[in-house]
């Protein structure tokens, strides 16, 4: 016992050890990354990954509309995965109470069933380093203002260099905080189907009890369709599309993992802060965090007292209630993480070494010599107006009616500018009719009125009186400060809240009506204030944190040349590496790297909709019908962890071996590690993915969909094996029409 003890230990040491902070741009991997990666399991080579010259691994994965998602292709006829919660909202708008699919799940057994999902996806082109260029435009001398306008100009020059191809585009992105900049090209196809995706009991299966938690077995992972133009380029939905042959798709790999197997991500990360300050730190923890978690859970409240009492609220609700509960929980955890760690005390700390460093040179004291006063100025001058913003954004922009508002801005400007123009104002009318064509069908206004008074109420008491917007003082002087008496009265009678009103309205619109109407009235307070108060407040606060952390960073690539520096995540694509590996969260507390389906019989509970398990599963998993897709131990996994660095925007992505096979689907991060977005904590980090067997057997064995697994390249040989040379030979990378491309 003593003896296994010890090299449990060993392992997880080890593990630990080499748990790999850093997510990393496909253009550095040769420079930085591939010896390290190979040394831990990967079997290929950087080029392999991303090569400018020919396709490779990174034409696989998929980047769902502007990056709220990733996702991998597994198929050569277009078919590819990502997560159930990525899923979840066109599921959800193609759903009814006549046609439940979340309730009861989708599966086209047919090319013919599939269905329009409502958003698009893109694949990455290249990646252009263009810092000489931009730097070559900007000196020293420059305002902040300045520096970001010659930026601008120079993206604008880049990106409409890039063409008009059908379907390509260009993303602009700044590094490093202001050092470093590059050029993201895409090519974007637009018919995208529903394939399938399991009963939410299963995509969803814990709930938010098991969200950010491990241990996990949710199902989380749905199917799409790329189609696109008989001539293989993009187009809107037709009928006569066809399947969209990619470049390259994952071989899907059932021999499984084990503990220490490499493991690398691909995918869209959206957004980290880890350059952040000691003094961003504290505002946080004190104001915005704190604000968000009472303001979301206040409203998640409201929304479920309405889903539970009504099937049709529920399904309308459906995707609306999982963003906002997703987040609501992610800051209650970040706020724990945050202090357990200690991540102040350690920002701190860093910070007092860089300026003893800065401080040691007089030269560098001229360059970087400002750095700490002109973060500690811009947090202050931030901090004066961060709880004002924070509920703006989260409540009053939390109304579903001030939000429809905005809407009706442009149809009012013509009003005002020029009403006797009949095809204008009918332009501006065709505008809103389209902007709220799909409004109506995911709308309830008793919800929404309740929320709207909820949201308004939490305005008039925590935010400071001169930073309300001014229709609270309509609200006090009028309704003596009863926000439910103010939303009753507006909802009663506002177009924005009644799609027949508003239909009424189109058909003759006046100025008149328009101002007169409560409801458009408070949308354009709340509008006018976040432009004119708020907006340019937290704007003018920007220019010194900017400044500051642009030299900071720099400073700090300056003072270790030898470190390895990878840029924030800002949704463009990266990798990263490291293992499958258990971890300790605790004293006294052991998670191992998998979990196997009995868990879901042990947390079934008919009583919670969170914890049900469908008849024909719970039928299934009795019977231990697994088919090829049980482990050596005749048991079914349903996740794994690795200590793979990822954040919101990898949802979907792939979890690929050292064969670069897919092995699972990224969906989550671990309650431990809740800072990690701000400081990456390699003990402790992991990332929770659904292992591709439990994918496989959903929809072979549980959805009865065998022709979607046999319509991919599965490979069962055994995760041991000499190193490869090339990518899998099943899947041929296509050579592209020019042997070269110059940068």
């Amino acid at each position: 016992m003593k003896k296994f003890l010890s090299l449990l230990v060993a392992a997880l040491v080890a593990i630990a050890a080499s748990a790999h902070e850093g997510m990393w741009l496909l253009t550095k991997l040769k420079q930085i990354n591939e010896a390290e990666m190979q040394k831990l399991g990967f079997k290929l080579t950087a080029e392999d990954i991303y090569d400018i010259n020919r396709s490779g691994v990174k034409d696989a994965v998929v980047r769902l509309g502007r990056g709220f998602c990733s996702g991998e292709m597994v198929s050569a006829e277009g078919l590819f995965l990502t997560n159930h919660h990525c899923g979840y909202d066109a599921v959800q708008g193609l759903s009814s109470v006549e046609h439940d699919y979340l309730t009861d799940g989708f599966w086209a057994m047919s090319r013919k069933d599939e269905l329009p999902a409502g958003f698009s996806v893109s694949f990455l082109q290249r990646i252009d380093d263009v810092t000489d260029q931009v730097l070559a435009e900007l000196n020293d001398g420059m305002t902040e203002e300045q520096r970001g306008e010659a930026i601008q100009a120079v993206a604008g020059k880049l990106k409409a260099a890039v063409g008009k191809e059908n379907g390509l585009s260009a993303d602009f992105k700044a590094m490093f905080e202001g050092n470093e900049f590059y050029l993201f090209v895409y090519k974007t196809y637009r018919d995208v189907r529903l394939v399938g995706a399991p009963p939410s009991a299963i995509g969803k299966f814990g709930g938010d009890t098991d969200n950010w938690m491990w241990p996990r077995h949710t199902g989380d992972f749905s199917m799409f369709r790329v189609y696109t133009g008989p001539d293989g380029e993009p187009a809107d939905f037709n009928e006569a599309n066809i399947p969209f042959k990619p470049k390259w798709h994952f071989p899907v790999s059932i021999a499984g993992v084990k503990e220490g197997d490499f493991a690398m991500v691909m995918g869209y990360p959206g957004t980290t802060d880890r350059f952040l300050s000691s003094h961003g730190v504290k505002l946080a923890l004190d104001i915005e965090q704190p604000s968000r978690v009472k303001i979301r859970g206040q409203k998640l409240e409201l929304m479920k007292q309405d889903m539970d009492a009504s099937d049709a609220v529920r399904i309308q609700y459906a995707s609306k209630y999982a963003q906002v509960s997703n987040y609501w929980k992610y800051f209650i955890g970040q706020q724990r993480g945050l202090k357990r760690l200690r991540v102040f005390d350690k920002k701190k700390a860093q910070e007092e070494a860089l300026m003893a460093w800065v401080s040691a040179d007089p030269k560098r004291k001229a360059k970087y010599g400002e750095i700490i006063s002109l973060l500690e100025r811009g947090y202050s001058d931030r901090a004066k107006f961060e709880r004002a913003s924070t509920y703006m954004q989260e409540a009053a922009f939390g109304s579903e009616m001030i939000l429809l508002g905005f809407r009706l801005q442009g149809l009012k400007a013509q009003l005002e500018t020029d009403p006797k123009d009949a095809a204008k104002v009918a332009a501006a009318v065709a505008q809103v009719q389209a902007m709220t064509a799909d409004h109506w069908k995911d709308y309830n206004a008793p919800t929404d009125e309740k929320i709207t008074a909820a949201m308004f109420n939490l305005i008039r008491n925590d935010v400071e009186q001169d930073l309300q917007p001014q229709v609270m003082a309509t609200i006090t002087k009028k309704f003596k400060g009863n926000t439910a008496a103010w939303s009753k009265a507006m909802f009663a009678t506002s177009f924005l809240a009644d799609k027949a009103r508003l239909d009424a309205f189109l058909a003759k619109p006046s100025l008149k009506a328009l101002q007169k109407d409560l409801g458009f009235q408070a949308s354009e307070s709340c509008l006018n204030h976040w432009r004119n108060v708020l907006g340019p407040a937290m704007g003018a606060t920007e220019a010194d944190t900017e400044k500051g952390y642009r030299l900071m960073v720099a400073a700090m690539r300056e003072m270790e040349p030898n470190k390895s520096w990878y840029p924030n995540a800002n949704s463009t694509m990266r990798l990263t590496y490291g293992q499958v590996g258990s971890y300790v969260p605790m004293d006294g507390a052991f998670y191992k790297h998998t979990t196997t389906a009995r868990g879901i019989l042990e947390k079934e509970d008919p009583t919670n909709d969170e914890f049900i398990v469908p008849a024909r599963q719970k039928e299934l998993l009795l019977k231990k019908d697994y088919g090829r897709y049980a482990d050596e131990n005749g048991e079914l996994v349903t996740c794994f962890i690795s200590n793979n660095d990822i954040t919101g925007g990898n949802s979907g992505s792939p979890v690929i071996n050292g064969n670069a096979e897919l092995i699972g689907i990224a969906f989550d991060g671990n309650w431990e590690a809740m800072s990690g977005d701000i400081a990456f904590e390699p003990e402790l980090q992991r990332t929770i993915s659904v292992d591709i067997r439990y994918v496989l057997w959903c929809i072979d064995k549980l959805a009865g969909a065998g022709h979607l697994v046999n319509e991919m390249t599965l490979v069962e040989r055994k995760p041991v094996e000499e190193p490869k040379a090339e990518l899998s030979p099943a899947v041929e990378p296509v050579k592209p029409a020019r042997a070269t491309v110059k940068k």
